[in-house]
């Protein structure tokens, strides 16, 4: 790939619009595409800036040399059939999103057989702190050859992992089922501990059973996640439940947690207490038939 390559972004929200500001200085032309863009006020439209917002994602990905899905969950494969009849011969199409092996190798088919290039990947860790840079394993048969033009772009954190559809994906779902499960865990906890004015207890004993973290600090960190990206969390830990259940066993935690995932979802306000007890109070005093717990 010579020359700043034309980028395209299916996906224009947290993830999106990080990789548009790390991109934009080492891309040709930028363009995106995201269903909230027909929404005038809607934060991917404001957030657009100088990227071209794409009339659909046909005409968004239409000359784009390396395509880049970050959508949510359940919209992986629909993202690909989306730019099937535009993408360009040999063109890249790097999927970052977190779903199932099965639904990343139906991905992958109807890229290939649209003759572009389909590049599987995982990020394994929050992308805020490293931003582009952060862990990523990608996989497929493209994945090797891609390696140098996203480490030219940015990728610093990218690994080859698997010339097989799945397997970065089944590693990152397994990962999930403990990171989201953990976060579901401690909001079910502690909203229970502190009911009861336990809180304190609880949230101590675990130093003891897990020494090493700041176990109050850290309880408040994923409760916030899960209440600041409990529905795109739910969607992720469905498509976990598939890959657990693909793999012969049933998934009860990924679906449970899938469950308290979407219900934490619903008292994101409570976001505005930074303090652990705080947060869990007003979660706890929103409740309601509206907002379950």
């Amino acid at each position: 790939m010579s020359g700043a390559p034309n980028i395209c972004l299916i996906g224009f929200g947290e993830v999106g619009q990080i990789l548009a500001e790390d991109l934009s200085a080492k891309s040709g032309a930028l363009s995106a595409w995201d269903s909230l863009f027909c929404e005038t006020d809607s934060a991917p439209s404001r957030a657009a800036g100088a990227v071209r917002k794409g009339d659909t994602a046909e005409d968004a990905a239409r000359d784009a040399d390396i395509i880049i899905s970050a959508v949510t969950a359940a919209q992986t494969l629909h993202a690909a059939e989306d730019v099937v009849t535009a993408i360009k011969k040999n063109a890249v199409y790097l999927d970052l999103n977190s779903a199932s092996p099965n639904v990343k190798s139906k991905a992958a088919d109807l890229i290939n057989k649209a003759g572009g290039k389909y590049v599987e990947a995982s990020v394994m860790s929050p992308i805020g702190p490293k931003r582009i840079a952060c862990p990523m394993l990608f996989g497929g048969p493209y994945a090797k050859d891609f390696l140098p033009a996203a480490y030219s772009l940015g990728f610093n954190g990218a690994q080859f992992f698997s010339s097989d559809y799945g397997k970065a994906a089944a590693a990152k779902m397994c990962r999930s089922i403990v990171v989201k499960g953990v976060e579901a865990l401690l909001t079910e906890s502690l909203l229970s501990a502190r009911h009861y004015g336990v809180d304190e207890t609880v949230v101590a004993s675990l130093s003891d059973l897990f020494p090493g973290p700041d176990w109050e600090k850290l309880s408040a960190y994923m409760i916030s996640r899960a209440l600041e990206h409990g529905g795109r969390r739910a969607e992720e830990m469905r498509e976990v439940a598939k890959t657990v259940k693909e793999a012969g066993l049933s998934p009860l935690m990924s679906s449970a947690c899938a469950e308290r995932q979407d219900l934490s979802a619903a008292h994101r306000y409570a976001l505005d207490n930074k303090d652990l007890p705080d947060m869990l109070d007003a979660i706890l005093n929103g409740r309601g038939p509206e907002r379950p717990l």
